[in-house]
């Protein structure tokens, strides 16, 4: 049914670990669609695994880049131009401290806020301002990003990457403001939760994932797919007018007060 809707249209997708990676499965759903992709991994370790990914959907554009680096971050997107330019960018990027999934939220240390919220949502700001001209270039793209809704009420044990998920969605709303008279669109997705390798690091998980599933008004978690085809959509002609907003992927969830 998508065959060909982004025909001749190149992604880069930031943030694949592995096949059960949200960001691997908006990467099928693009390259189901026809887009041209590229990739980036941060340090050796994800090298051969993302390369091998992007082998699956014809890719050889594999770039390193270290998002918490300006530099890093410069020699990315360089590459990127050099292998033909950009249309889409998805950006699933989000990291914080291990420790900070455990202990209390008011324990938050300087630095792991600071780190929190450089890599998961200054992030995105670094490649926006990257990817700009070259989306220009091309007479606009879109930009998405993954969020969660900690970012708007308390998840426990989700703590101070809740913080860096409100900056990320704040981030949204001021980048689609100045990149629209360029044509740039700028969404985020916020997805139920899905088994990642993110997600096993967060405490409790399986207890809430448990809760929302019964009190879901469609009484199931989504699956990674389901958030690629949200992806797909505001990448897409289909949402040429959507920008600057966010996107609930979570079986209504949002929708429920208790």
């Amino acid at each position: 049914m998508t065959a060909g809707l982004l025909e001749s249209k190149r992604a880069l997708v930031a943030g694949v670990a592995n096949k059960r990676s949200i960001a691997w499965a908006i990467a099928q759903a693009l390259h189901d669609a026809g887009a041209e992709l590229a990739f980036t991994y941060q340090g050796e370790r994800l090298q051969g695994s993302v390369a091998k990914l992007a082998a699956e959907v014809g890719s050889e554009t594999v770039v390193e880049c270290d998002v918490s680096d300006d530099a890093s971050i410069d020699r990315a997107f360089a590459e990127v131009a050099d292998a033909g330019g950009l249309d889409i960018m998805v950006h699933s990027i989000a990291y914080a401290p291990q420790e900070t999934f455990t202990e209390r939220y008011v324990d938050t240390s300087r630095e792991a806020f600071r780190v929190a919220h450089d890599v998961s949502a200054y992030s995105l700001i670094a490649m926006a301002k990257r990817a700009e001209p070259l989306m220009a270039e091309r007479g606009g793209g879109s930009m998405v990003t993954m969020t969660y809704m900690a970012s708007e009420r308390a998840f426990p044990g989700y703590n101070i990457m809740a913080s860096a998920k409100a900056a990320l969605e704040c981030a949204v709303r001021y980048l689609a403001w100045e990149l629209g008279p360029s044509g740039i669109r700028v969404n985020a997705v916020s997805a139920g939760p899905v088994r990642t390798l993110a997600s096993a690091g967060i405490a409790g998980f399986k207890e809430m994932e448990g809760v929302i599933e019964q009190r879901t008004p469609l009484r199931k978690n989504i699956q990674a797919a389901d958030a690629g085809q949200a992806a797909l959509y505001l990448c897409s002609p289909m949402s040429q007018m959507v920008t600057g907003t966010v996107l609930y992927v979570d079986s209504g969830y949002h929708a429920m007060g208790i």
